[in-house]
């Protein structure tokens, strides 16, 4: 049909055409942001930590897919599995597929606790509408406890259970029966308990989109003794932290957690193939799901197709052979390290926190500065883009990528692949004290930006 492009025409697009079509027919308003923040990049190659862009720049990549890299991108090793399955047939939903059986095998060999069964999606967010339901169907039970500051995807239920107002407000009424409490506080979860027939609670065991926040020591464990005390699940969203990113296989392991449930996704896709799932005990999947009469109370046309669980299984043979949670641990204590040298020499990094290669840096404000200056566009980057602002020096000056966390604006992660070395990581700090050396204070990056953005029109 006249006028349908096809695969050879887009890869010899370059980012004027890119941007015109993602504008005209995806998302104007992304379009826009990435302008602003000058992060409207086409990249064309990736290997490892490195991506490229259409003019052969090379980039260190660490943002790390939000933790969806852990990996890196192409490892050979996914490559080969993708040969090894060919001709393999890749969508037989009414039949059982190997390869999703030696995953759940796997998977219940890995991950903390007695987590036995599993069930595969596509998604983080549909790994948590999955768990949600699951306690639903297990407890008989409506209530769901999340936590301030908490992400857990943008799907009806699972925004029904995340904390930022900014991105439920517009869909209100979300699912009843959920309770908000704040995060690390186990006096605020008994009383929501003790007040309400309570399904389970859900929470990361470090807030990623909340800024990188690390509970108190033992709130973990505490917690999920709370929710056992009064007959709730206990569900565990490592979707963000799982699979080697913060030191441990799973961050549930610090604290020595046993979940209920279990959230998985982005990283076990091994940066090629979308893949989420949740996992539960025999007794919650047998409440939930157990007999003839329950068993297709919940299922997903391509959740559980071959190729995304065999990359999966590719993914964890890596993450184990290359021990790279141990590497995480290693170098992210490093990095932490020569972070906290950074802010106690430079006051406008207020704080450092992580675990691992999960870090996040939070800068202080500047809208007090900005008020007095006056003018919407620098009020807005204030508010929220002051992140974006340092990760835009970072990517267009230094050639870095990174970016803000979703919940909280003036925090910038730093989530590199587990692949990274420590060299790379010498080169971001190098980057980073540059940056705060020649920026005195953010106002001025600021200033510099939006001045940019108006030249420009």
């Amino acid at each position: 049909m006249e006028g349908l492009i096809t695969v050879a025409e887009v890869v010899t697009w370059d980012l004027e055409r890119t941007a015109k079509e993602y504008r005209d027919h995806v998302n104007p308003g992304f379009v826009k942001m990435l302008g602003l923040l000058d992060f409207d990049k086409q990249f064309v190659r990736a290997q490892g930590v490195f991506i490229y862009d259409q003019n052969g720049r090379e980039y260190l990549d660490f943002l790390g897919g939000y933790g969806a890299l852990n990996i890196g991108h192409n490892h050979p090793r996914v490559l080969e599995v993708l040969q090894q399955i060919e001709a393999r047939p890749k969508i037989l939903p009414a039949a059982i597929n190997p390869f999703a059986a030696a995953l759940a095998h796997n998977l219940s060999l890995l991950t903390p606790g007695n987590i036995n069964r599993f069930f595969f999606g596509n998604s983080g967010a549909e790994a948590v509408e999955g768990a949600l339901k699951t306690a639903r169907a297990a407890t008989g039970r409506q209530g769901l406890i999340y936590a301030d500051g908490g992400f857990h995807g943008k799907t009806f239920g699972a925004l029904s259970v995340t904390g930022r107002e900014k991105y439920r407000k517009p869909f209100v009424p979300l699912v009843p029966g959920t309770f908000s409490v704040p995060y690390g506080d186990l006096e605020a979860l008994e009383g929501v308990l003790k007040a309400n027939e309570v399904a389970a609670l859900i929470v990361e065991p470090i807030q990623g989109e909340g800024g990188v926040i690390v509970p108190p020591e033992g709130y973990l464990r505490e917690a999920c003794e709370l929710c056992h005390r009064y007959g709730a699940l206990f569900i565990l969203d490592e979707i963000q932290t799982g699979f080697g990113r913060t030191g441990r296989l799973f961050a549930a392991e610090w604290d020595g957690v046993s979940p209920d449930i279990i959230c998985l996704a982005k990283s076990l896709g091994g940066g090629y193939v979308p893949i989420g799932a949740f996992g539960c005990t025999d007794q919650v999947w047998d409440a939930a799901y157990g007999g003839l009469d329950k068993a297709l109370l919940h299922t997903s046309t391509f959740g559980g197709n071959t190729t995304a669980t065999a990359v999966a299984l590719a993914t964890l043979e890596v993450l184990l052979t290359e021990k790279l949670a141990e590497r995480a641990d290693e170098l992210g204590s490093y990095f932490l390290g020569e972070l906290y040298k950074l802010a106690d020499v430079y006051p406008i990094i207020q704080e450092v926190r992580g675990r691992g290669l999960l870090i996040g840096l939070e800068f202080t404000s500047a809208t007090s500065l900005f008020g007095r200056i006056g003018g919407n566009l620098l009020r807005k980057v204030s508010e929220e883009y002051l992140g974006g602002l340092v990760a835009s020096e970072l990517l267009n000056k230094h050639a870095i990528l990174t970016a803000y966390t979703l919940n909280n604006p003036n925090v910038i992660r730093m989530e590199p692949p587990l692949v990274v070395t420590k060299a790379q990581i010498d080169q971001v700090l190098n980057s980073l004290e540059h940056l705060l050396k020649t920026n005195s204070g953010l106002g001025k990056l600021a200033l510099s930006a939006v001045s940019s953005k108006l030249r420009r029109g």
